[in-house]
């Protein structure tokens, strides 16, 4: 029986910004997993951070992420909530209240006038930088459906 070195070090993969590309994340995947080798990838420990962003794959993003731990069950999974993750929970309202009793959602009225003009929210702009629609598409929810 071959023992395990204690020395040998724990290979750590960090992931950012997926952003719902989920071609570029299945392909980051296999290349990881080629390069690192298939024992060492198995017992990885993988940090994730910005998975959604305005992209027409971000459910599958989330799908393929929340299937890690059964699929990978020797990998340790850290999943850390980006800037973009925040600010998706903040327009669901998921967020806890702040101290004074107010939502996130609250905290962009002073944006809001910015969103008309620099288009941030039309769909007719699909792929600008600020344009959620294809993130709800990709859910199946039809824009303007949220109240």
């Amino acid at each position: 029986m071959a023992e395990k070195n204690p020395n040998k070090s724990r290979v750590v993969c960090c992931i950012g910004d997926i952003h719902g590309f989920i071609t570029k994340l299945h392909n980051l995947w296999s290349n990881l997993e080629n390069l690192i080798g298939p024992s060492d990838f198995q017992t990885a420990r993988i940090i994730l951070v910005d998975y959604c962003d305005r992209r027409p794959d971000t459910k599958k993003v989330i799908d393929f992420l929340i299937s890690l731990p059964s699929k990978y069950p020797k990998q340790s999974h850290v999943f850390l909530c980006g800037n973009h993750d925040l600010a998706f929970a903040a327009f669901l309202e998921l967020l806890p209240s702040l101290p004074d009793r107010s939502s996130f959602f609250e905290t962009w009225k002073e944006y809001e006038m910015n969103e008309t003009r620099e288009r941030w929210c039309n769909t007719e702009y699909k792929g600008l930088i600020y344009n959620a629609g294809p993130t709800f598409e990709s859910y199946g929810v039809p824009r303007g459906s949220i109240v």
